[in-house]
């Protein structure tokens, strides 16, 4: 009798490795894969106006204007061109200050979220008959980007290309550091905020409040 309990105890518990083995995979390939499904970048195409996103310091106007300078367009616009970005000042001041000319420069300063970013640019970019354009934000908000512009331009007819700028963000350990983790928890955070209608204060009001919950 023991040794039938015993086969019966052993072909159950492979019974239940073999089912719990995929689950297991998959959790694994979804934690060490995290920081990279956050990136999202295309390579960059002829388009009639480069939209760089506030936030991410210089690097974002930098990227920006690194593809301004090669032609890929011949207009740079600013959203929340106000929010301080660098030594210069404020994002206008800081392109100017890198050599880009005012005529060149288009600017909104209204949005408060990235969501916001894609609702007021699309405003101007219809009002100004653009009908393409490169959006830039940093390499680690990208995938985010991706969803809202989308969603928001998505019966414009204008086309998007997406190019992420180097933040210095590691996608690949994104659990080392305590800026790795924090920046991957906001993204998510806000990625399913944002999947469920919050935006803007609001998603940010939820944001500060699961943080807090946090060790």
């Amino acid at each position: 009798m023991k040794s039938i309990d015993v086969k019966k105890t052993g072909k159950r518990r492979k019974r239940i490795l073999f089912l719990y083995l995929p689950v297991l995979l998959v959790l694994t390939l979804c934690f060490f894969g995290a920081g990279r499904f956050l990136l999202f970048n295309q390579s960059p195409q002829q388009a009639e106006v480069i939209i760089v996103l506030s936030g991410g310091g210089t690097n974002r106007i930098e990227k920006g204007i690194e593809l301004y300078k090669n032609d890929f367009a011949p207009y740079i616009l600013l959203s929340n061109a106000k929010e301080p970005a660098g030594t210069p000042g404020d994002m206008l001041q800081t392109t100017l200050a890198l050599g880009i000319s005012q005529e060149d420069v288009l600017t909104e300063n209204e949005a408060q979220s990235t969501y916001q970013n894609a609702k007021f640019t699309l405003s101007i970019m219809e009002n100004k008959g653009f009908t393409s354009a490169i959006v830039v934000s940093s390499d680690f908000h990208m995938r985010r980007v991706r969803f809202l512009f989308d969603h928001v331009y998505k019966n414009s007819g204008i086309e998007l290309t997406y190019v992420g700028s180097i933040s210095g963000y590691d996608a690949n350990h994104w659990w080392r550091g305590k800026y790795n983790r924090e920046v991957t928890i906001t993204e998510y955070t806000k990625m399913i905020g944002n999947t469920f209608g919050y935006n803007g204060s609001e998603a940010k009001k939820v944001l500060e409040k699961f943080k807090s919950w946090l060790p």
